[in-house]
């Protein structure tokens, strides 16, 4: 592991932070000069010529001629690209495929070229420089960190494209870069097995008492990686203090000897943890790397939930949001700990926003960066270097306020991704705050939820869905749900008034124990990769949480 590049690593990131501070004091400016660019590039690519992007010169004259497009607007352009065709929507060569989640949806290829992740990367840097900053006014220092996600790609398309994960993209195309960052060797990242890969980080960061950092996705991933180390600290303890790696992984022939020429004995090591095991009866990441200063995942909309649980693991470790970003780009950049909002990434894209009373106009005005305003809900659009213009992934963002000139702004749910009863439109960041309150004021640890539709009824009841987390009991359910029923009613006022006459009572169903792993391992199965793992807390999907074990179900009185 090569310790002295990290200064240098570090040195480079804050002169991007300084540099992208210093850009968005003149955010139009500088998203204006970002498009002219953009245009320039691609106007004789095969969607530039057909939308006269060369005739452009103005952001109106942009927004006249090209028009807003779902991914269905270009998924034929991408299937030619996977067969090898070329210049279609970038004049660069298309070096790899992102495939999205797929979790609330068909998944999506977006291209990637050298140009859009050299992009991206900066952005990374970006982030990198704030979190170097955000440690220091701490009297922390920045430093090695765990990441589990996978660096196996999916497959490779006809035309000889590799897809798959954005960040096993993002990992082999920056390799060098990650690998001065890891507390483990790259090559843990190889194990096609979730959990063997997950041990193998685990194994050589455990090595390094000074590791300083963890980094997933998203928060149900932070929590799945504390419970992995919970379970398998004392077969992890045995590797550390023989030498060895664990026989019953599943790791190829070739790749166990690659990591078995960089493993040795420390026992050491081994007996301090032991002690801890012993002493406290588990293995956390707080209690394993005594000097752990952050934690790096997502923040917005279902994150909040999930939090509520990381103290049992992490103690008062604090939660960096890192980069908001998706497989067709970076849309902000954190700036500071346990904050919500991002400051726009005006580096990456060109970026505007639908207000909400335009949201069903076939041809909605757009506003700038420069023109939303704090408090408002907006679906965002993004044009970058993948060649997708004015692209609506949508994502719903609230506006928190300003830094400096850009916007800050934070996820609040997927647009599409709506639970009504009749018409109260309940989203599923209204379902999050709701849960989020119930765990505190019942101190009631969760180990998920889900909220559908009865079957067969018109209008139908919420079911509430809980699984309560290993040996916690609800000792009054019916309280429980007359509780959601009046916080839903506050949060939502639509479904408040609707409740009033058309909207059935909700019903409360407590689920037994690994019932939600059940959900997952079924979308593991549908190929989702286990690194973008995520799944919708409300779903009109009626089946969706089918065959599992109802072990309880609470109706309110007035039924």
């Amino acid at each position: 592991m090569t310790n002295f590049l990290l200064p240098i690593l570090t040195f480079v990131a804050e002169r991007a932070k300084e540099n992208f501070v210093k850009n968005i004091r003149q955010t139009d400016a500088v998203q204006e000069q970002f498009l002219r660019k953009l245009l320039q590039t691609h106007k004789d690519t095969e969607l530039g010529r057909k939308y006269g992007l060369r005739d452009i010169k103005t952001i109106d004259q942009f927004r006249q001629q090209v028009p807003i497009l779902p991914y269905s607007g270009y998924e034929a352009y991408v299937e030619r690209i996977a067969k090898g065709e070329k210049n279609l929507l970038t004049p660069d060569p298309v070096v790899y495929l992102n495939t999205t989640s797929g979790s609330t949806g068909n998944q999506k290829l977006i291209p990637v070229t050298k140009r859009f992740q050299n992009s991206l990367g900066w952005a990374n840097l970006t982030c990198i420089g704030f979190l170097n900053e955000a440690l220091r006014s701490r009297q922390k220092n920045f430093g090695k960190l765990l990441v589990t996600n996978t660096a196996q790609i999916t497959g490779r398309t006809s035309g000889g494209i590799d897809y798959g994960p954005g960040s096993a993209g993002v990992l082999r195309m920056g390799k060098f870069l990650y690998e001065q960052l890891f507390a483990h060797p790259y090559e843990t990242l190889k194990a096609e097995d979730s959990i063997t890969r997950h041990y193998l980080c685990f194994l050589f960061s455990l090595n390094d008492p000074s590791m300083r950092g963890a980094i997933a996705n998203f928060p149900m991933l932070i929590l799945r990686t504390c419970n992995y180390l919970e379970r398998y600290a004392e077969d992890l303890i045995r590797d550390i203090d023989k030498g060895t790696i664990a026989d019953w992984l599943k790791l190829e022939p070739e790749l166990r000897f690659q990591l078995e020429r960089r493993w040795s004995a420390n026992p050491n090591r081994a007996a301090q943890l032991r002690e801890i095991l012993h002493s406290e009866g588990r293995l956390t990441p707080k209690l394993a790397w005594s000097n752990l200063s952050y934690i790096a995942t997502a923040r917005g909309g279902t994150s909040d939930f999930y939090f509520e649980r990381f103290p049992h693991y992490l103690g008062d470790t604090p939660v960096f949001g890192a980069v908001f970003a998706t497989a067709e780009g970076t849309l902000s950049i954190y700036n500071d700990f346990n904050n919500d909002g991002s400051i726009l990434a005006i580096e990456t894209g060109f970026f505007e926003f639908i207000p909400e009373d335009q949201w069903e106009e076939e041809h909605p005005k757009t506003l700038l960066a420069t023109e939303v305003q704090p408090g408002k809900l907006y679906r965002i659009l993004m044009t970058n270097y993948s060649g997708f213009y004015r692209y609506d992934i949508g994502d719903v963002v609230e506006v928190l306020g300003f830094y400096e000139q850009a916007p800050l702004i934070v996820f609040r749910y997927r647009r599409g991704g709506i639970l009504s009863s009749t018409t109260e439109k309940t989203t599923e960041f209204h379902a999050t705050q709701v849960m989020q309150v119930l765990q505190q004021e019942f101190g009631l640890p969760l180990e998920d939820f889900c909220i559908t539709l009865s079957e067969n009824e018109f209008p139908a009841h919420y079911l509430v869905n809980i699984e309560l987390a290993p040996s916690v009991k609800l000792s009054d359910p019916q309280a429980f749900l007359t509780s959601f029923d009046r916080r839903l009613k506050e949060i939502n006022v639509y479904y408040g008034s609707k409740r009033k006459n058309q909207v059935p009572p909700p019903r409360l169903r407590i689920l037994g124990a690994g019932s939600f792993a059940i959900v997952r391992k079924r979308q593991l199965q549908k190929g989702i990769p286990d690194s973008q793992l995520k799944f919708p807390h409300i779903s009109e999907d009626r089946s969706f949480l089918g065959g599992l074990t109802i072990e309880q179900e609470v109706r309110l009185p007035e039924e």
